[in-house]
């Protein structure tokens, strides 16, 4: 008699060996590839290299007692050890914690008490920020990466040194399992810990291989921070993943990532607009040699076009992306065909990704062409914000779908285009203004550098537009020139009715204008 099959006959188990031990299983197909180079050391790793070294962390970790759950937390610049870290607690179970190196003692004491982690690695140069986390006498186990043991803190190297390299014994780890926190840049109040699960890096990793055309012979160099979501899952891991080469960089500098992408020959290069507008602002720039890169892509905030064009007059691609640590982050794919028809579009969505605008007052879908906030869904969100439920429950609809806090909106071909944040969107005088259309036509103004806009109170309309601005070496423009110049470009409601002229715009750890660091001026 023949058997009769049932749907659960086909549902795979949530658990594989393979969850958590990348490292071992891209050792065991690419072993003698290079799948690292530290620029900054001038160190090259291949991938059996590293699955080595996750080896000897993972040993060194179960030895001091940290098991599946327990928080592994970090406070490093982009380092070699953090690479292992990522691996070694990926083998165990363990959940790691990169601290972002910006936040302020008030915040790491906060964020540390939170975390409660059983262990932190921790870059020398860090130790006075660390001595915060000491103070609070929550964690007994502290380890330097420099090869000098200081105040009687253990050494990284002398610890990894003295056991074996041979795969350790590792617990059942299902798909659902954390494997990071990190923490969410946020517009007010503390930053919340995302937590990522296996589900979620595995996924995404899938949506960006299959959606972008990633291949094996790929190299980047790596340009955001390891305490960010875009140092780990924009391009890192998917590289891992598929067997590409990543570049350990270091503090972002211009002139160094134009040698690096020439001498290392990279094919795809990822970063916010800040740095693609410095590259471009340097001389060397014009006679840098971008022969072996296959595109350039800026993620983290909208890219003016003015940026874009230095590229494309380079003859090469150059387009936007966009995530969020919540979900992906790699969600959408602009073909390289449809650029420059449509250059502020950040494309459609990746393979296995769903997406909804709705109006933020009503909760409905919006019609094709109108704005909404953006929600997203699918096997790569966040599985929470740590030992916040309520936050979580506000971000995560019960159908799975995500809320961005980002408005967005879809052109006739099913194209979308982020016109800014919610919050940072402004009303004035009953209409809507979004930051964005100004700062783009801003980044056209031949003197101006760079343009932030914000909404300030006002007495007449409610809200009106200040811009922050910083011009190009010897030029010099006033408020009434870039007035004038908006004129015949923008509704009068969206004209900024003030303008200040900064020698500096204050941006996060990777680039990113913080105009909530100006919103903060406007208030004092």
């Amino acid at each position: 008699m023949n058997k009769v099959y049932k749907a659960d006959d086909f549902t795979f188990p949530m658990e594989f060996s393979w969850i958590g031990n990348w490292s071992a299983r891209r050792a065991m197909l690419t072993p003698n590839k290079e799948a690292i180079f530290d620029n900054m050391e001038n160190k090259r790793y291949t991938f059996k290299k590293i699955d080595n070294r996750a080896n000897r962390l993972a040993r060194v970790l179960l030895n001091m007692d940290i098991r599946k759950g327990d928080r592994v937390a970090a406070f490093s610049t982009n380092k070699m050890e953090l690479i292992d870290i990522f691996f070694a607690t990926g083998k165990i179970g363990a959940i790691f914690v990169p601290f972002n190196i910006r936040l302020a003692p008030a915040e790491i004491e906060q964020l540390a008490i939170k975390m409660n982690p059983k262990i932190i690695f921790y870059e020398n140069k860090f130790q006075e920020k660390v001595q915060t986390i000491k103070d609070l006498d929550l964690i007994h186990k502290y380890i330097q990466f420099e090869n000098e043991d200081l105040k009687g803190d253990k050494n990284y190297y002398n610890l990894v040194n003295k056991v074996s390299e041979s795969p350790v014994e590792r617990p059942i780890l299902n798909f659902e399992d954390p494997h990071l926190i990190l923490f969410t840049g946020g517009t007010t109040g503390l930053p919340k810990g995302a937590t990522l699960s296996h589900r979620l890096i595995f996924w995404n990793s899938i949506n960006t291989i299959m959606s972008w055309g990633l291949k094996p012979d790929d190299i980047q160099p790596l340009l955001f921070p390891l305490f960010h979501t875009g140092g780990w899952n924009v391009l890192l891991l998917p590289f891992f993943h598929m067997g590409a080469k990543s570049i350990l960089m270091g503090d972002f500098d211009p002139i160094e990532t134009l040698n690096v992408i020439e001498r290392e020959k990279c094919t795809i290069i990822i970063g916010v607009p800040t740095m693609f507008h410095m590259m471009a602002n340097k001389e060397e720039f014009k006679a840098a040699n971008f022969d072996s890169v296959r595109i350039f892509i800026s993620g983290g905030a909208p890219c003016p076009v003015a940026i874009m064009e230095h590229y494309w007059d380079r003859g090469k691609p150059f387009k936007m992306g966009y995530g969020l640590t919540e979900v992906g982050p790699n969600n959408f794919y602009l073909p390289e065909d449809r650029i420059k028809e449509k250059p502020t579009s950040v494309g459609l969505p990746v393979f296995h990704c769903d997406m909804k605008l709705l109006d933020p007052e009503t909760d409905q879908e919006v019609k094709q062409g109108e704005v909404g906030e953006l929600l997203l869904k699918g096997p790569h969100i966040f599985s929470k914000y740590w030992n916040e439920p309520e936050e979580t429950k506000s971000a995560i609809e019960d159908d799975g779908f995500v809320h961005t806090g980002d408005l967005a909106k879809q052109d006739e071909e099913g194209y979308y285009y982020i016109v800014g944040r919610r919050k940072e969107m402004y009303i004035s005088g009953g209409e809507n203004v979004f930051p964005v259309e100004i700062e783009e036509l801003l980044y056209k103004h031949p003197a101006i550098d760079q343009a932030a806009v914000i909404g300030v109170p006002d007495e007449k309309w409610g809200e009106v537009g200040k811009a922050f601005l910083t011009l190009k070496k010897g030029q010099s423009t006033t408020a009434d020139e870039i007035r004038q110049y908006l004129i015949d470009k923008l509704a009068k409601y969206k004209i900024p009715k003030y303008y200040e002229i900064k020698d500096s715009l204050p941006t996060s750890g990777t680039g990113k204008i913080l105009k909530k660091e100006l919103e903060k001026e406007e208030k004092l």
